[in-house]
Order: C-alpha cells, then structure tokens, then sequence
C-alpha cells in the first residue's frame, strides 16, 4: 500500500461501557466503567497487532472524557484529533446481559459528546495520512457528527484511502430503522471494505441465507471489494473477488461477555487487508479467518474490550493449542 503515516484512522464514538459488575454487599447492581466505543476498540486490536492509528471524535471536559482520552493513549493510538467538549457530557453506555446471552444497550447520548463533533473539526490534511479510513454508523445517526463524517470520507478518499464500514446497528440510537437503513446505504456506497454481522445482513437484506444476502450487497453495491461476515458463536466468514471462506468460532468455557468480539474480529481483517492486500488467495483468506476469530474469541475471557485486546503471540498460541 502507498506509504502514510497512518495505517487506519478511525471516526466515531469513544463512550464509558458501564458492564455488569456483580452485586453490592447491599444487593444492588454494580456497573464498571469500562473505556469502549467500537472505533476505538478496533484500533486498539490494531495497535496490538503493530498497527500505527489515529482516532478522531469528541468526549466531553469531564473526568470521564479525560479517562478516555488517558485510555486510547494508553494503548498507543493517536490522540491528537481527539476533541473536548465545554459544554455537552461525554456519552455513556449500559450493557446488560439478557438470559439469553444477547446483550441489552441503553445509551445515554441526547446529546452526547460524540455526536458534537463538527464539520470545522475535521482536518483532511490529516485524514489523507490514512492507508485506511474506518468508520461506523453511529456518526451518521444526526447532526453535526454527519456531516463531519462525511467530510472525512471525501477526504479519506481524494487520497486514495480504502474505506471501512461496519454498520454496527444500535437500534435505541436511530429515530427509525427506516433512517438506520438510509444511512447505512449511504456508508455501504462509499466503502471498500465491509465487515457486517449475521443480525445485521438479515435485517438490512432481508435475506434469511447469508450467501443470498451477500450477493444482494454485491449486486447493489458492486464498489464492496472485501466483506467480512461474523456469525458469534457460528463463526466468520470472508467474500473476495468470487471467493467464500469459512471457519468455524473457537468456543471457550471461558467465556464473560462479547463485547468488542465483533471489533477485534474486525480489527483483524484490517490487519489482513494491510499486510496481504485485497488480492489474497483461499488460503491467505483462512489465514486471516483463523487469527481473527481466535482474537475474537480470547477477548471475550476479559471484561471490557478497549484496554484488554489480546497480543499477536497471544492469538498463536491459541491457535496453536486449538489445532
């Protein structure tokens, strides 16, 4: 790839993921803050996988914001883009487990900060210092976070990034599924690459078997060149140039929660697309498959996702004790 700065950039939300952290001696709940937001979460399996990133987005001047920005640097991401709100609190999550494994979100963000960020706050100069540009539906669910995203994609573009979508649906933060799905088309238009999950492409397509959601995506958005397809527990698959490959998740009794799976599967085919291009063969595709999934699989052992991504010699060796 042409040489930048920056393998990815990433534009999105940085939110505290208040998790399930047990009971009180008093019987109440207990809620850890946990650093989160899928961009980030995403670049910080990336930085582990000796990536160089940079997010751009905003929290609020608040003691949480200052612990976020405190967290991605922490991990080594670029930081230098990321802005600070006077006046609108930094946006917070509630992840709660349902008896069924499912999580439940209830966010906190009417406003929040990351939805703030402005047009005037996006530098393309530095946008263009991306091989990768990376985003996700959450800022383009309104005002002004929209428009500053799509300012960075054209830029991202004009530079001739490849650009990364991941719809990550979260119904309770669009007015209507009808808006979700206009501004997902509108990402999937401008993007590259696609990691998309089981939930979502049945939603979107409406197609119950995944081959024929594919190919309903190809069809409508013939500028997808790369999809990736994470099916949890059923595991992942890769579509490339007329190619389909498969493998199964690597299940573990270890299991907490699945928060950030989908990133750190999906920060693993970045990693891919970066050291093998877009032009991979069937056995380079499982290559990839194999370490995404088992990346994805170690993460859910942990709580949180941001700070406890796993290392590459990590993901090798459980691959290697799983083979």
């Amino acid at each position: 790839m042409t040489e930048k700065k920056y393998d990815v950039i990433a534009l999105g939300e940085l939110l505290i993921d208040f998790t399930d952290s047990g009971l009180s001696p008093q019987g109440n709940p207990l809620l850890e803050a946990n650093p989160g937001g899928a961009p980030c979460n995403v670049l910080s399996m990336l930085q582990r996988l000796g990536k160089k990133t940079a997010f751009v987005g905003k929290v609020g001047e608040d003691q949480f914001g200052r612990n976020l920005a405190d967290a991605i640097k922490e991990q080594g991401i670029d930081a230098s883009h990321l802005k600070m709100d006077p006046e609108i609190h930094t946006t917070l999550a509630i992840v709660l487990k349902k008896p069924d494994g499912d999580r439940d979100f209830a966010f906190y963000r009417k406003p929040g900060a990351d939805i703030m960020l402005t047009e005037d706050e996006i530098d393309p100069d530095f946008i263009k210092e991306a091989k990768i540009f990376h985003f996700g539906s959450l800022s383009l669910t309104d005002e002004p976070v929209r428009s500053a995203t799509k300012k960075a994609i054209a830029a991202a573009k004009e530079a001739g990034a490849l650009i990364s979508f991941d719809p990550n649906l979260r119904e309770p933060l669009w007015e209507t599924l009808d808006h979700a799905k206009e501004q997902i088309d509108w990402g999937m238009k401008q993007s590259d690459i696609l990691k998309i999950s089981d939930n979502e492409i049945i939603w979107f397509t409406g197609k119950e078997d995944f081959d024929e959601g594919i190919a309903a995506l190809k069809a409508a958005y013939p500028n997808l060149k790369f999809i990736a397809l994470s099916m949890g527990p059923d595991g992942s698959r890769i579509y490339l140039d007329g190619k389909r490959v498969e493998k199964a998740a690597y299940l573990q009794e270890g299991t907490i929660e699945t928060t950030g799976a989908g990133d750190t599967f999906c920060a693993n085919m970045l990693s891919g697309i970066l050291d093998y291009g877009l032009d991979m063969d069937e056995e380079t595709m499982m290559k990839v498959l194999k370490q995404a999934n088992a990346a994805a699989s170690l993460v859910t052992t942990k709580k949180g996702a941001l700070r406890v991504m796993p290392t590459l010699d990590e993901v090798n060796a459980f691959i290697a004790s799983r083979e």
